[in-house]
């Protein structure tokens, strides 16, 4: 939705609500989710497919989240207190995160794949005595881990542990957190070292859900799909907390496997569909594929055709390719989809060209978790294939220390920057000062606003030129090889004077592919893969410039760690295969 100065804006409902569900600027998280059942009572609000089939109305959801609330206050939780939920995504998740804010308390969500030491750092560094989790992760837990949790409380039936749609208690006095009171601390990847929770306020999640609406037009009638781990700061806004400021649905997804996704997609009539590049990239592939081996002149016809369609719809704004192509949308589950958003890591243009070419409206966005986190977001109507999104309302941004081709450490400044991170003034006065964040990324901003990412800073390869190489830059060239699964770019020492590097990848091949070629190949099988991702290499480094080119590969036998939104974990990677 673009926006003029004078333009209405989406929040501006809100001022029938000022000063009678809440005073100030901005509601709080749970008067935003009161003010939605007030207007949407008997809209669908969570709905989930597996284990069973189960659908909450805002009306519902509110008489579960009254409970557990009245409960975690019969216990003592209040202003300041901090309570974890941790499981895999459901209704039950986000009804137990809406309680322990109903409670007035810091909820501390925590990523389920964590091992039990892991997350023990966690909750003992933020002062956690409460746990929602799912049933395999309370057994035996704090008797492991010597936590002294006075409560956990399980996400599904048949658990020795009180279920969390069971607990009831009295009405109590709850305590009723300020828009500047912390609501969330979300601790980002890595768990080396003092850990960093990002302290995020009501005020920041609530102006960030609200100002995102200002580049993208949010119905009721909306079904979000959350596919993506809800702990994670993407889905959670861009899922959990856009759909219920609208009173909009939530379809929950648990596994990330592609055929239950497909199956979820058109079960759930979802409308809006969020999700990483690798996920995205897998389903145009796959497609794409499936085109080709029906021959190549009907590919031939199809993509011609895809081109004038994305030319219609990109200058012309006019979308024959939503009908044009509906049989093919159809294979996945897109046929009643509204708008695609990728988030989470870059995305390469022609992924996102792809999908606007078959007439989804499909935009990516930019942020981190410290942003709450959207701080960008490309209107549907107004999109540009190589940017990661135009600024939302009331951000600001700045360049700092622009190179020739003006990239520079991107600084934002706006309601929706966090208050810092936990515990740990140190870390906090690094990216944080005079309310502007250093990102920690590299890129460029035009004049309209719009974001070109380059790369993380941190990140930085430099070859013995000078020159400064982005490893993000290179692997997206590669999304969109079947053959390989991931790959993680990588600066090797190429002269210990003059600290100069040369670049490395290391590729691991996808399981189909490796499959296909051991059955054919035997055990010559490892030697025609290492093979055929040389002949991978070549052709993309004959699309590089040739400081970019890659010099060294390794072909690795098992998975690159990744996080758990698909990004490689970079650091660990490089110490696990140090030359």
């Amino acid at each position: 939705m673009a926006t003029t100065k004078n333009s209405p804006m989406p929040w501006d409902f809100l001022d029938a609500y000022r000063g009678k569900m809440f005073d100030g600027q901005w509601p709080t998280v749970v008067q935003m989710f009161e003010i939605s059942v007030s207007r949407f009572a008997q809209n669908k609000c969570f709905t989930a497919f597996v284990p069973k089939k189960e659908t909450f109305t805002y009306e519902q959801a509110q008489a579960h989240i009254l409970n557990i609330a009245n409960f975690l206050a019969a216990k003592g939780v209040g202003k300041d207190s901090k309570v974890a939920v941790s499981g895999k995504n459901s209704p039950e998740w986000a009804m137990a995160y809406l309680g322990i804010l109903y409670a007035g308390a810091i909820v501390v969500p925590l990523d389920s794949t964590l091992s039990n030491k892991d997350m023990a750092k966690l909750m003992e560094f933020a002062g956690v005595k409460i746990l929602f989790a799912d049933t395999d992760r309370l057994e035996g837990f704090d008797a492991e881990n010597k936590l002294g949790l006075t409560d956990r409380i399980s996400l599904e039936e048949g658990s020795e542990h009180p279920f969390v749609l069971d607990v009831k208690a009295k009405k109590a006095k709850r305590h009723e957190a300020d828009c500047e009171d912390t609501a969330a601390i979300l601790f980002t990847s890595g768990t080396t070292g003092t850990p960093k929770g990002v302290m995020l306020s009501h005020r920041n999640l609530v102006s960030d859900c609200y100002l995102a609406q200002g580049n993208m037009t949010l119905y009721p009638t909306d079904v979000f799909y959350a596919i993506l781990p809800i702990h994670h700061a993407y889905t959670m806004m861009a899922v959990f907390f856009e759909a219920i400021s609208v009173g909009a649905s939530i379809v929950f997804g648990k596994k990330l496997i592609i055929s239950q996704v497909l199956k979820e997609l058109k079960e759930g009539e979802v409308t809006m569909f969020l999700a990483v590049p690798m996920l995205f990239n897998k389903m145009i592939a796959a497609l794409m594929n499936g085109v080709r081996e029906k021959g190549v002149v009907l590919y031939g016809i199809i993509r011609f055709l895809m081109g004038v369609s994305g030319l219609l719809k990109k200058i012309f704004k006019v979308n024959v390719g939503k009908k044009m192509f509906g049989f093919l949308l159809k294979k996945l589950s897109l046929d009643k989809n509204r708008i695609c958003i990728s988030g989470g890591g870059p995305l390469p243009a022609s992924t996102f060209k792809m999908f606007n070419e078959l007439g989804i409206d499909f935009v990516q966005g930019y942020g981190l978790t410290e942003t709450s986190p959207i701080t960008h977001l490309n209107p549907t109507e107004a999109y540009i294939e190589t940017s990661v999104g135009k600024k939302i309302p009331q951000t600001e941004v700045k360049i700092v220390s622009p190179d020739s081709e003006g990239n520079g450490i991107i600084h934002i400044k706006g309601p929706m920057v966090m208050q810092g991170y936990y515990n740990n003034q140190e870390a906090t006065d690094e990216v944080l000062s005079d309310g502007w964040l250093n990102t920690g990324d590299v890129g460029h901003q035009d004049a309209q606003g719009y974001l070109y990412l380059t790369g993380r800073a941190k990140n930085i390869i430099v070859t013995d030129g000078g020159k400064n190489v982005f490893p993000e830059e290179i692997e997206d060239h590669f999304q969109l090889y079947s053959e390989i699964d991931t790959i993680c770019v990588l600066g090797y020492l190429v002269d210990k004077k003059t600290k100069s590097e040369g670049i490395r990848a290391l590729v691991y091949p996808a399981e189909k592919y490796r499959d296909e070629m051991t059955k054919e190949h035997g055990e010559q099988a490892k030697q025609k893969i290492e093979e055929r991702i040389q002949r991978i290499i070549g052709e993309v480094n004959k699309e590089l410039q040739s400081y970019k080119k890659i010099t060294r590969v390794t072909v690795v036998d098992e998975p690159l760690e990744m996080t758990s939104t698909k990004k490689v974990k970079r650091f660990v990677v490089a110490q696990k295969y140090k030359d």
